[in-house]
């Protein structure tokens, strides 16, 4: 198979390229020049933000699918869905199920309510601009060669998000560590390399359509996630469950100040419920959380522990002062 990446270098589209290069995939990448692109493939360098001209590069050349996991303007997905019909032969595109008008219903299924979107769009909010990069793929390719792979979170090696890489530091850092409970909640997440490792398998099977792509419900929780931390680097640190309620009233907020936690409610049937039958019908394998957990931090230390970050993303995680302002408003 002939495999052309639009980006390639960094987290999801890093591990779609070696994936590919594992399988023995001839990989043309096609970034901006920023990072290096994996050993072994081809590097072709444009710049997709400034027009139809950032994508010299692609003019001529064919491939048997394309994977693309662009998440701001649309129009850049057209322009460049546009250009490859005619020598490409199938279109991945790396949606999320942000896409799904909120508030999301729990367990839902592919074919929930949708956000308004346009393939013209430029500059939009990240679940608009998804629900556009769609539109363009399928107004390019036609839905029979088009794949939406619609991720929830998506953590594991290269994270440039900083979530789990967040928590393996603080945990890391050892001592007591404040641990949003309760320990036995689900969580659903995808490690890049199980998206990746699926939809290869997709494409050449040539599925297509819209499909949820996280772990099953009941595959980790927030306990098991955080334990995992704890041995994975081997530090002497107690986790302190608090209780949803009290973390609410003491003023920790979810998400960003303690990464991937949820509580129960609105927010958590959105990103934690997903009815994801249809991509294990179609093959979806999810590696242990300990070993997502595993691979991170030895990814991490290779990097003298700092993991890098998306200059579009907020830092996450709560500063030493918070945790402890947090700490200190739970009565501990």
């Amino acid at each position: 198979m002939r495999l052309l990446m639009l980006g390639g270098t960094e987290f999801v589209g890093r591990a779609v390229v070696e994936a590919a290069l594992d399988r023995g995939w001839e990989v043309t990448v096609f970034h901006r020049g920023r990072h290096a692109p994996p050993a072994g493939v081809t590097s072709l360098i444009g710049d997709r933000t400034t027009g139809p001209e950032g994508l010299a590069a692609l003019a001529t050349g064919s491939w048997d699918v394309v994977v693309d996991t662009w998440s701001a303007a649309p129009s850049a997905v057209r322009d460049a869905a546009r250009l490859l019909a005619d020598r490409v032969g199938r279109f991945a595109y790396v949606s999320s199920r942000s896409v799904y008008a909120w508030p999301a219903a729990a367990g839902l299924a592919e074919d929930g309510p949708l956000v308004e979107g346009s393939p013209d769009d430029g500059e939009v909010p990240y679940a608009e601009a998804k629900r556009g990069g769609e539109l363009a793929a399928t107004a390019a390719f036609g839905a029979d060669r088009t794949l939406s792979v619609r991720a929830g979170l998506i953590i594991g090696p290269y994270e440039n998000v900083g979530r789990l890489p967040w928590w393996l530091g603080r945990i890391a850092q050892g001592g007591p560590v404040l641990a949003p409970g309760p320990a036995t909640l689900p969580i659903q997440y995808i490690d890049a390399r199980d998206l990746a490792e699926w939809t290869l398998d997709a494409v050449a099977a040539g599925l297509s359509g819209p499909y949820n792509l996280v772990s099953p419900p009941g595959h980790a929780t927030m306990g098991e996630l955080l334990d995992a931390c704890v041995r994975a680097t081997g530090s002497d640190a107690e986790l302190r469950w608090a209780e949803p309620e009290a973390l609410l009233a003491a003023g920790a907020a979810p998400w960003s100040e303690l990464p991937v936690w949820l509580p129960p409610g609105e927010m958590f049937d959105a990103m934690y419920t997903a009815d994801v039958s249809r991509a294990v019908g179609a093959g979806l394998r999810c590696r242990p959380a300990a070993e997502t957990v595993a691979d991170t931090w030895t990814w991490l230390e290779s990097l003298g522990g700092t993991a890098p970050q998306r200059p579009d993303r907020p830092q996450v995680g709560l500063s030493p002062e918070r945790e402890a302002e947090v700490v200190a408003a739970l009565g501990g």
